[in-house]
């Protein structure tokens, strides 16, 4: 299927097109599950060298969502990707072609990437585009209590800005919208995030719906001032 067409499938939504199943694999519901498993596709493409010229052809798939500048949209329905770490990008999309990450809006389109070096590709070139500022927030209600929790439980994976860790897998925080982090937020302490990290889980499950709140309006007005994220 030609990327145009499936750009505009991408338009009128994704339930447009039938494509194939996704598939299933077994996640944090699962004895033995391991976090950010070192095997599949995700290391074949970190191996490569991501050449985003090439990537910003393969990103015209992701752009009828993401939008062309990578931010996403702040009713929360797709997330800000500009400036993310690619091996955050990588490891995600291919938690979601391998059936790890349930996203059936977004498996279609995934799995048009066609190899690990498209996929490299891809994602070097969304790390090039410059993080937002007018993402989407909170209410502001409850900042006092959502900074004592990060700076509490978050701040030593996901940076003072949100920066995140590439070498880590964690991802960029700033600029991500406010809809986007609770609704992730939730469905990690609720066990429906099949590809989350077990450390993660431990610390968000004892969080009550108030302090969830309270931590995504907050992580919601991260900035870094360089405004993308840290290249290697």
């Amino acid at each position: 299927m030609k990327k145009s067409l499936i750009v505009g499938l991408a338009v009128l939504g994704a339930t447009a097109w039938a494509g194939p199943p996704a598939p299933k694999a077994k996640g944090i519901e699962s004895k033995g599950y391991k976090w950010n498993a070192q095997e599949g596709e995700k290391i074949e493409a970190l191996k490569l060298k991501g050449d985003a010229k090439r990537g910003e052809e393969a990103y015209e798939v992701c752009s009828a969502c993401h939008l062309p500048s990578g931010a996403g949209r702040a009713d929360g329905t797709f997330p800000q990707l500009a400036g993310q770490h690619a091996t955050v990008l990588i490891k995600q999309i291919a938690d979601i072609r391998g059936g790890l990450r349930d996203n059936p809006i977004m498996y279609p389109f995934a799995a048009t990437l066609t190899d690990p070096q498209e996929l490299a590709d891809v994602c070097a070139y969304i790390q090039t585009l410059k993080i937002p500022h007018d993402n989407g927030k909170g209410d502001g209600k409850e900042l006092e209590l959502g900074k004592k929790l990060y700076l509490r439980d978050c701040v030593s994976c996901h940076g003072a800005n949100g920066e995140g860790d590439q070498t880590k897998y964690y991802p960029v925080l700033a600029g991500q919208h406010y809809k986007y982090m609770l609704r992730q937020a939730l469905e990690i302490r609720d066990g429906k995030r099949r590809n989350a990290n077990p450390d993660m889980v431990k610390i968000i499950k004892t969080y009550s719906d108030k302090e969830i709140d309270a931590i995504v309006d907050y992580m919601s007005r991260l900035q870094m001032p360089e405004g993308g994220a840290k290249k290697k």
